[in-house]
């Protein structure tokens, strides 16, 4: 049986509504963590098989959290559940900085990036482009309802890094003022496309339409080995807004025919042969 310590991170894991795959993933890792020094021997098993459910059930949608439960493996001795639960924490952790590293190549001087969401992948690769010394600015969508690009405003307003916020219905209007186009994230799938917020799939198709580049940047935890995108399980939350019931779907699929190139810590992968 899981502990009502790690119910509780479960619990708060899905109530996140601005960080994504990538966060939930750690947190996932950090909640086996805790585990190994909750549990032992045949009750440890038991709530590792529960894990194995519990974790990839907080969002089916992302492959990450699929392929964290697929990582820590059943065991009784918590010496081994703590190093893998390290294990992914570290991997995580230098997958990104290597997205940043090898993303950043792609920002030329002056570039001019639209992007949507909260992605901690692109937020690197903006991060690492300013310690290159690169001068750019961002395009950046709100992304209602839950606002993660106000979220990822503040921290490019503390990276010194030029931007200027728009309306999601301002999509199409201002891709084409853009010159390359960067979005995170939660799952890709086994034939290439890409899952990620809600608006992803409409800017896609704006920059296809203008001839601005599209690339999806995402850790290799993110690719789903089993999923295709027709098989994608879309969640719905509900939403409300002056007494009026507002349909609300959280992502959105990107096919993979609109995608340039997936960037990962093993380079730029071309959708859906190098998957």
């Amino acid at each position: 049986m899981i502990p009502l310590e790690i119910r509780s991170i479960l619990e708060e894991m899905r109530a996140e509504r601005i960080r994504g795959a990538s966060y939930l993933a750690r947190r996932g890792a950090k909640a086996y963590l805790l585990l190994s020094e909750l549990r032992e021997g045949e009750e440890l098993e038991d709530a590792l098989r529960e894990m194995k459910r519990e974790i990839p059930a907080v969002n089916r949608t992302m492959a990450s959290l699929y392929n964290l439960a697929r990582f820590i493996p059943v065991t009784g001795d918590p010496g081994v559940v703590r190093s893998k639960a390290e294990e992914f924490i570290r991997l995580s952790d230098e997958a990104r900085k290597e997205i940043g590293n090898i993303g950043s190549e792609l920002i030329d001087e002056n570039e001019v990036v639209i992007t949507h969401s909260f992605s901690s992948a692109v937020l690197e690769i903006f991060r690492a482009a300013r310690k290159k010394g690169k001068h750019f600015r961002i395009i950046l969508t709100e992304s209602a309802p839950d606002y993660e690009g106000i979220a990822l405003a503040r921290e490019l307003d503390s990276l010194g890094v030029p931007f200027e916020v728009i309306t999601d219905a301002q999509l199409g209007l201002f891709a084409k003022r853009a010159t390359l186009a960067l979005v995170g994230a939660d799952s890709v799938t086994r034939d290439g496309a890409a899952v990620n917020k809600a608006g992803t799939y409409p800017l896609a198709l704006a920059c296809h339409d203008t001839g601005v580049p599209f690339y999806v940047a995402a850790e290799s935890f993110k690719l789903h080995p089993e999923l295709s995108s027709d098989e994608v399980e879309i969640v719905e939350r509900p939403y409300a807004r002056q007494g009026y019931r507002v349909r609300n779907f959280l992502f959105d699929v990107t096919p993979w025919r609109y995608i340039r190139g997936i960037i990962t810590e093993f380079g730029v992968l071309v959708p859906p042969k190098e998957i």
